[in-house]
């Protein structure tokens, strides 16, 4: 049997039908419900993570070990639980996880300036709470993109993930400057309440949603065993050879970058800028980013699939050395920092390219188990490249490591470049 004929694994499938959705998305009451639940906890999301290292660093006064290990406490659910959630999320009623996890999530985060208000806040806290909000947004993500089907007809799917893309880069713009502001004028706990508030917001909009708009029609199939389904999604991604490669690069590229664990303590300890301009950095990415998606689509027409890649990669890297090279006073080392952030152009460019290649290329009834797999390999590997540069920041300093973790970067994108340009 050739590589890509591998038998799909039955799946017991939750589909809507078409009657009981609204034709227009501002009739969709319950797609507007996960909307702006949605758009609100990502916007909390992106303050809660500026706002949990600065606790660490500013009132704990964490070393780049500990900021190190709180990345990696962070994104370790990733490695252990993503491949088994994945599998469980098609076995499991939707809704009520994406309830459960928000509310998991607002309990948890809310935890945390309760200990600060009486004086019990420690870093195994942070790092209990790190974990376990972690492994519940492995399962609000897994489950949300397969719940959006469900509450949306199937041609307007390009156009509900539109929406729900322009929210997260719109929370990504905002959020951070958000995050900086709350953080200097009130403090990072308080801004981390707010968060917790979006979560639990989430899950109210979300238990709104009414059965009656999102009535099942169960599929009553036999499954393979919960094993098989982990592995299959990897054995499917490493059987078509460009996404193969992609994996490759997005992995390395991933354990690479575990050094930006340590962007906060550089930007806000080493550099001197205040929480409020390492918020606005944050936000000029975002803003990068929107820019990216918008050009993306015509680009790839354009120039095809394989050569937007390579746009996008170059630009990407081309300004990458300006974070780890950016020295002086506050205004000169904002511009440059700035300027390495305005490479998620490229970033946005590249990444809309190979999610859509791999949208193209794999069936529709193995994409869970896929993205699963990328997720793992991608997101599992981050950790260790975070602990890795907070104990070689020991002992060669935040600077050199951030150095080192760039230009091993640029390395790994010199041989894509190479791969594609040989292919295309």
């Amino acid at each position: 049997m050739a590589s890509h004929d591998i038998p799909a694994v039955p799946q017991t499938d939750e589909q809507v039908p078409e009657a009981v959705v609204p034709r227009s998305f501002w009739l969709n009451r319950a797609f507007g419900l996960l909307w702006s639940g949605q758009t609100v906890s990502l916007l909390g999301s992106h303050i809660t993570g500026s706002a949990i290292p600065f606790i660490a660093i500013m009132l704990l006064g964490a070393t780049p070990l500990q900021v190190g290990l709180l990345s990696l406490f962070a994104s370790l659910p990733t490695l252990l639980f993503s491949l088994p959630i994945g599998a469980w999320v098609d076995r499991l009623p939707r809704r009520p996880m994406l309830v459960l996890a928000d509310m998991g999530r607002g309990l948890l985060l809310l935890s945390l300036p309760i200990a600060v208000l009486f004086g019990q806040i420690s870093l195994f806290q942070l790092l209990l709470v790190a974990f376990l909000t972690s492994t519940l947004t492995i399962c609000f993500d897994t489950a949300y993109q397969a719940f959006l089907p469900q509450v949306v007809r199937h041609a307007q799917l390009v156009e509900g993930n539109s929406k729900l893309g322009t929210s997260e880069s719109l929370a990504e713009v905002a959020g951070p400057p958000l995050a900086g502001v709350l953080i200097q004028w009130l403090s990072a706990p308080l801004a981390v309440f707010f968060d917790a508030l979006s979560f639990l917001f989430s899950a109210l909009s979300i238990g709104l949603i009414h059965s009656g708009e999102i009535e099942l029609v169960p599929v009553v199939e036999e499954r393979a065993s919960l094993w098989e389904d982990m592995r299959s999604g990897l054995r499917i991604l490493f059987s078509y050879p460009l996404l193969r490669t992609l994996a490759i690069y997005d992995t390395l590229k991933a354990f690479c970058a575990g050094v930006f664990a340590l962007y906060a303590i550089f930007v806000l300890r080493d550099l001197h800028l205040s929480p409020v301009l390492y918020g606005i950095l944050i936000a000029v990415g975002g803003v990068s980013a929107l820019i990216g998606s918008f050009l993306a689509p015509a680009l790839i027409q354009r120039y095809g699939a394989r050569r937007a890649l390579l746009y996008g990669l170059i630009v990407d890297k081309l300004t990458a050395l300006a974070t780890p090279l950016a020295f002086g006073g506050p205004s000169l080392a904002f511009a440059l920092l700035a300027l390495a952030q305005m490479g998620d152009i490229g970033y946005a460019l590249f990444s809309i390219n190979e999610i859509s290649l791999r949208q193209q290329q794999i069936p529709a009834h193995q994409l869970g188990r896929v993205n699963a797999a990328i997720n793992f390999l991608v997101n599992g590997i981050g950790p260790l490249g975070a602990l890795l540069a907070g104990l070689l920041a020991e002992v060669i300093g935040v600077r050199y490591t951030l150095l080192c973790g760039v230009c091993a970067m640029m390395l790994n994108a010199a041989w894509l470049a190479v791969v594609l340009w040989r292919q295309k």
